[in-house]
């Protein structure tokens, strides 16, 4: 039985205040599938979640996710935002941090027992169960975005996209994750934006180069030519074992 589609776009163009960001941009995303987004700063890739996301709207072409106008299964999709602002001072736990992404599904009145048990599942996955009790602000980097996943995962979402999701993390936690992404695609279908060639060649079999348009590689593909392209500078590739380092503007 052929997978089905879940994200799809047919020859999208966005602008802000009449200056291009996308152009003619299709792409399609299998169920299921396991992809990332790289790009340069300001190359279209946050807008391109936001078309996903249904908070904005294509200037020409057509965006579906599940088939439908994105804004309405928004509750399908699980988000991890590459910053979230929050006041260190309010008291806030890590359950009570990992709960709200149970808001839509519960606009007025407590969580439910249902709520408590999820995001109970969703922190042993993440090996955060030790931390539940403990104040947002005091996690370190690494644990808060492990906690910030979570949020994402408690909807019970059948899309995730994550946002940067290694950044200002030590190498270990990034290990951690490769491996926790490993577990949650085959659940799940996981759209990611990063910057980190190590991380994205181990854990994702597609890459989409986002530079105002949209070209869909597979990892295997990524050259030190096709780096460059995507960031409009020269690039250099370093191996080290496993591991991948991006070198660039050497002149």
């Amino acid at each position: 039985m052929p997978t089905k589609d879940i994200i799809s776009f047919e020859n999208v163009s966005f602008s802000y205040s009449k200056i291009p960001v996308l152009e003619n941009v299709s792409f399609k995303i299998k169920e299921f599938a396991s992809a990332c987004i790289l790009g340069p700063n300001g190359g279209g890739k946050s807008t391109l979640l936001k078309l996903i996301l249904g908070l904005i709207k294509p200037a020409t072409g057509k965006v579906r996710v599940f088939n439908s106008f994105p804004a309405s299964v928004r509750m399908k999709i699980g988000y991890m935002p590459q910053y979230t602002s929050f006041d260190s001072l309010f008291p806030i736990t890590v359950m009570g941090v990992v709960l709200t992404g149970r808001v839509e599904k519960h606009l007025c009145g407590r969580y439910s027992q249902k709520d408590k048990e999820t995001a109970l599942e969703v922190l042993n996955l993440l090996n955060l169960e030790n931390l539940i009790n403990k104040n947002f602000s005091t996690l370190s980097g690494g644990q808060r975005q492990r906690v910030l996943i979570a949020r994402a995962l408690v909807s019970e979402p059948e899309l995730l996209l994550l946002d940067e999701p290694t950044v200002n993390v030590d190498p270990g936690v990034g290990e951690d994750l490769i491996e926790i992404l490993g577990k949650l695609s085959k659940k799940v279908t996981i759209l990611t934006v990063s910057h980190d060639l190590g991380f994205v060649s181990r854990q994702f079999k597609n890459v989409l180069c986002v530079n105002r348009t949209v070209i869909k590689h597979p990892t295997s593909e990524l050259t030190g030519n096709i780096i460059s392209q995507i960031y409009d500078k020269d690039i250099r590739i370093v191996h080290h074992d496993k591991h991948t380092c991006i070198i660039g503007d050497e002149k």
